[in-house]
Parts: structure tokens; C-alpha cells; sequence
């Protein structure tokens, strides 16, 4: 099923499937294609109005129902880290970043299967091969940078997160980590390591995917200081997270025409045509 009006570029909707992350709930996600010279300016404003990229593609959830999932992203000026994220800090003082072109290797594939068979051994992405793997880190038309952290003693690679770079952040796209290190809390030290990166930068935000209140795999994103969150169609401070649900609603969202009218291209105009 396509909703568009007559200018590029144009969105779609995907048919509803199972949401992989609320029991019993159906997902459907509005999209479009990242390609063509103008696809950085793309992914740099779609990004600031709730979008993700997968490889050369936009998206971001549309479902009929649930408004569950929102895009977050963590404010460098106001984030202050927990005792507990300085002492992640402090223990993995051992490893070093680097940042590369993106380019898949061996050692990736090798570490990206045993995060997987350790830790989604049943999801969407446990079959993935080599070829699927080198897939998601090359193709991508914009800025991209694979961040590899290794072991400063042995060199080995204990973690990687694929990182594109926008006008206004970085945004985290895919991470993954030995599994073999559980009281190293590798997922937190990399968000906390791509602040920093963010800081040295001078970007102001760090984009982290979905927040989704209720969820235990995507919960932990509420325990970053400065996080915001996408919702009404603007940026708004998390607060309390307790005053978000999930509970299913059938006016939760806008018919897909409407959402895709009040999207902003990157002139800053809307795809909503002008009245009168």
C-alpha cells in the first residue's frame, strides 16, 4: 500500500507483522528510500522528526493502534552521569576506540554472531550471513563510521557500533559486544562513550533509536540523564517515565496521509500543500 502526494520523496507503509517488542501488539512502519545526492540532507532531517535508517532506508513506526515507540535522543549539555555509569566507565578504562570507514571484517562477523547467539538467538537477525552482515555496514549513503573498541593489551575486539553522523549528532544505528564480559555493561560504556564523541565533536545530540515504556529490551534507554523524546511532533524532555504507557488506543495516530503531509523535507517545507 503506498500514501504520497505528487513530490518527492515518496513514503510507504509496511503491511502489519508481529511487534517484537510488546507482547501481543502488531507493528507497521511508514518509510522511504535514502539514496541520490540529497540523501545526507534526507537522513538529517528526517532524523530530527522521529526517523531511523536501516541501510537505504527511512522509517519509523505507524501503528494503527499503539504510539508506543519513541524515537529518543540524549541532550550532551544536560546529560550528567549516575554513580553507576561512572563506575561502567571506570571498568572498561581498558579498552580504546577507533573509528573506521565503514567496512565489514571478519573479526566483526565473528563477534556480531556470538552477540547474537548469546543474546537474540531467536530475533529478526539471527540468521543473518556474512553477505547480510557486510550488507548492513557498507551500504549506506551518507556519513558512516564503524566505532571498533578493543582491548588495549590483547587488541581484541569487544565491541562495535555502526554510527552515522548528522548535522546535529551521531546516531547510533546497530551495536554489538562480547557477551562473554556480562558485568562490563558493554551496551551502557558504548552510549556513554558516543556522549563523549558527541561532546569532542561539538554536536549536540546523540540519537539512540526507540524508547518503548513497558519493554525490557528497549527500557534501559530511560536511565540516560538529558534524554528526550519524539512525540506530538516535537522534541520534548523525558521526565517522569512512569507517566508514559503503552496502552493500545485506536486514536493514538494520524491516518497515514496525515502523517505523511506534516513531514518536513529538508528546505524546512512540508509535504502538505499549501490551501487557499
Amino acid at each position: 500500500m503506498r500514501h504520497t502526494l505528487p513530490i518527492a520523496p515518496q513514503f510507504y507503509v509496511t503491511a502489519p507483522q508481529t511487534c517484537p517488542y510488546l507482547e501481543g501488539r502488531m507493528e507497521r512502519k511508514l518509510f522511504t528510500a535514502l539514496q541520490g545526492e540529497g540523501a545526507q540532507r534526507l537522513n538529517d532531517s528526517l532524523s530530527k522528526q522521529g526517523f531511523r535508517r536501516s541501510q537505504n532506508v527511512l522509517y519509523r513506526p505507524s501503528c494503527a493502534d499503539c504510539a508506543a515507540c519513541l524515537s529518543a535522543r540524549i541532550n550532551v549539555a544536560d546529560f550528567k552521569p549516575s554513580k553507576g555509569q561512572k563506575r561502567v566507565r571506570r571498568r572498561n578504562a581498558g579498552l580504546e576506540r577507533r573509528a573506521t570507514s565503514p567496512w565489514a571484517t571478519e573479526e566483526q562477523f565473528a563477534l556480531f554472531r556470538r552477540y547474537l547467539l548469546s543474546r537474540h538467538a531467536t530475533g529478526g537477525m539471527a540468521d543473518m550471513d556474512a553477505f547480510e552482515f557486510a550488507a548492513m555496514i557498507e551500504e549506506t549513503p551518507i556519513r558512516t563510521r564503524v566505532v571498533e573498541y578493543s582491548d588495549r593489551e590483547t587488541k581484541d575486539l569487544i565491541a562495535v557500533c555502526l554510527t552515522d553522523i548528522l548535522d546535529d549528532g551521531v546516531s547510533m544505528v546497530y551495536s554489538f559486544y562480547e557477551p562473554d564480559r556480562p558485568s562490563a555493561s558493554l551496551g551502557t560504556y558504548i552510549i556513554l562513550d558516543h556522549v563523549e564523541i558527541a561532546r569532542e565533536a561539538g554536536l549536540p545530540y546523540v540519537y539512540l533509536g526507540y524508547w518503548v515504556p513497558g519493554s525490557d529490551k528497549m527500557g534501559y534507554k530511560s536511565a540516560f540523564s538529558g534524554l528526550e523524546v519524539y512525540s506530538g511532533g516535537e522534541w520534548r524532555t523525558l521526565g517522569d517515565p512512569s507517566e508514559y504507557d503503552n496502552r493500545l488506543h485506536p486514536l493514538s495516530n494520524d491516518p497515514i496521509a496525515e502523517q505523511v503531509a506534516d513531514i518536513s523535507l529538508p528546505d524546512g517545507q512540508p509535504l502538505r500543500p499549501k490551501r487557499g
